[in-house]
């Protein structure tokens, strides 16, 4: 079997194309998860992932790579909280809001700790979706290492955690503001009417042409002068062709429906 093949298989396994990832970069990190696996090839790889749960599961959070901490860029979220909010908030007090791809949950949870700043948390409401059912499990249950909450705030801290052992966990006052759920951005379909729409840090994994897909859907799923918040390293060249326009430096408005 080539890596075409392989391709063939993985989607119908699980639902995941990789022909929307760029191939260089992803034929290698599979190459060296075969390689660490002790499987000759992707034959042997494939009948293995058929056959052992487990190794499917690990096989898909690998694929996701899945890195991310409270606050990531603690910069942008300033300008979050002091402008893009603010903005959305003139226009209507309950605004619906979209963690895209929100991995282990630190996303959402930061969102929701930077909004709580403006109005109660039982206003809050985020729907936070990813792949990965393993990583949401873990964003359901809201524990975290030292390590992802190097900069989360200390007021958030003492106001949101929990210390207990080998880290800290969520208060269930802040997980109720998310809903967690699975969802593939390339296949499924999205929410409409929201606000803001945070995906960050992870489509610089994809192909231009997947990117121009989700870039479309995500216009569609936000309301008219709602907000895309991008990663730092995922500024949008030629963001007028899906309808959108800078607002502030990794931050688009809608300005028309494409």
């Amino acid at each position: 079997m080539n890596y075409e093949g392989f391709k063939t298989q993985v989607l119908t396994l699980t639902g995941i194309n990789l022909s929307a990832y760029k191939e260089n970069q992803m034929k290698r990190r599979i190459d060296a998860l075969i390689k660490k696996n002790l499987c000759n090839g992707y034959d042997e790889y494939v009948a293995m992932l058929k056959k052992n749960p487990k190794s499917l599961e690990d096989f898909i959070a690998y694929l996701t790579i899945n890195v991310t901490e409270f606050f990531r860029n603690p910069s942008q979220w300033e300008v979050l909280e002091k402008q893009i909010f603010p903005l959305l908030l003139q226009k209507k007090r309950n605004i619906k809001i979209w963690s895209a791809a929100c991995s282990t949950g630190d996303e959402p949870y930061s969102i929701a700790m930077t909004l709580s700043k403006l109005m109660p948390l039982s206003q809050i409401q985020i729907l936070a979706t990813d792949i990965d059912k393993e990583v949401l499990a873990k964003a359901k249950e809201g524990f975290y290492s030292s390590r992802n909450l190097t900069n989360l705030p200390i007021n958030f801290k003492e106001q949101f955690m929990i210390p207990v052992e080998g880290g800290y966990k969520v208060k269930d006052e802040l997980k109720k503001c998310i809903t967690f759920k699975q969802h593939n951005l390339l296949k499924d379909s999205y929410p409409t009417g929201v606000d803001l729409i945070v995906c960050r840090n992870v489509l610089i994994y994809f192909t231009e042409e997947a990117k121009r897909q989700i870039y479309t859907n995500f216009n569609r799923a936000l309301v008219d002068q709602g907000i895309l918040f991008v990663g730092s390293t995922e500024q949008i060249i030629m963001c007028q062709d899906f309808g959108l326009e800078p607002n502030k430096i990794f931050f688009y408005q809608k300005n028309k429906t494409v």
